[in-house]
């Protein structure tokens, strides 16, 4: 098998071009209690801490303002998440879901949230203050309550636009609090989203199919001579690496392909977007490690080992440039 690229790009660059033709910039809320405004980002930032210590090691590598920005948006995507990532209910449970669910959107959404809701207020001041288009919250919101009713995909294709609307644009929105050049960085920004989204795909399997999820593309499983069946009884065949090992290789190109873009961004944010690539990235080399055994084991990268690697990333973002 080959990888195909150009199809759903094209579709997908459509999407991150269409919020900067549509927005016009907001006025900055009015918060009552500016106290109030400390707290919510000190607990975005607890948030990141707990979830995810890449994500907070990356971030650790700007300036204070953008640092407590980024976490910010961390928060809001990880409060997203949560509210749809568990097994998926039937019945009244899917309707309850479905209705908190569209609570959080319409506070999320809201230039003046409930000062109570912490992640909601950090996030309106950090997308009024940084000119973030709305309109990409509300395609992460999209595509994560896609969760909701949809735990099938078919093509790569129809994948790449799941993983757009949960991480490509996490990343464009991360561009605006970072600083970037020109919109040329779109692009880079949507393909390196789909490569992360794909790393987490990967090393998840087994979790998402507990959740009754299974987000690799079910032509190319079929393509390779598996089944769902195969991923019941955690078959770590022949056939299972070889399909990891594409599924591996496709990932690895997009990262290539996107990291030049970097270049694009301002200095500051450079380093930390790449230290946040490469230390996922490395998710992948983990897998392939370990046999691309993802059933019994969590592919990840020590803490020991992200910092050992920071200098070298350093390195590439500000002097080599990928």
């Amino acid at each position: 098998m080959t990888i195909q690229l150009d199809t759903w790009e094209n579709r997908l660059l459509t999407m991150a071009y269409e919020p900067l033709e549509n927005w016009t910039a907001d006025h900055l809320p009015v918060l009552a209690d500016p106290s109030a405004l400390d707290l919510a980002y000190t607990y975005s930032e607890e948030i990141t801490k707990e979830h995810s210590a890449t994500f907070h090691i990356a971030s650790s590598l700007l300036s204070g303002e953008q640092r407590k920005a980024i976490r910010a948006l961390y928060a809001f995507c990880r409060v997203s998440d949560d509210l749809v990532d568990r097994p998926q209910g039937e019945g009244d449970s899917a309707v309850i879901d479905a209705a908190r669910f569209e609570r959080w959107r319409q506070r999320s959404l809201s230039n003046n949230p409930p000062q109570d809701d912490l992640v909601a207020s950090a996030w309106a001041d950090t997308r009024l203050r940084f000119n973030i288009p709305r309109q990409y919250a509300e395609q992460l919101l999209d595509g994560v309550a896609r969760d909701l009713d949809e735990n099938r995909y078919e093509t790569f294709s129809d994948l790449a636009g799941y993983c757009y609307g949960v991480a490509s644009t996490v990343g464009l929105m991360s561009m605006h609090i970072v600083g970037f050049r020109d919109e040329s960085a779109i692009a880079y920004a949507v393909k390196l989203g789909v490569a992360l989204q794909l790393t987490n795909i990967l090393r998840d399997v087994a979790e998402d199919w507990e959740n009754g999820r299974l987000y690799l593309p079910l032509v190319e499983l079929a393509a390779f001579g598996l089944t769902e069946a195969d991923i019941v009884a955690q078959n770590n065949d022949y056939r299972w690496k070889a399909f990891m090992a594409f599924q591996i290789a496709r990932a690895q190109q997009l990262y290539a392909e996107a990291m030049p873009g970097l270049a694009l961004l301002e200095r500051r944010g450079r380093v930390a977007v790449a230290a946040a690539a490469e230390l996922y990235r490395a998710i992948l080399d983990d897998i392939e490690a370990h046999n691309y055994d993802v059933f019994s084991r969590r592919a990840h990268i020590s803490n020991r080992r992200k910092a050992i690697r920071v200098p070298g990333i350093w390195w590439r973002a500000m002097v080599a440039s990928y």
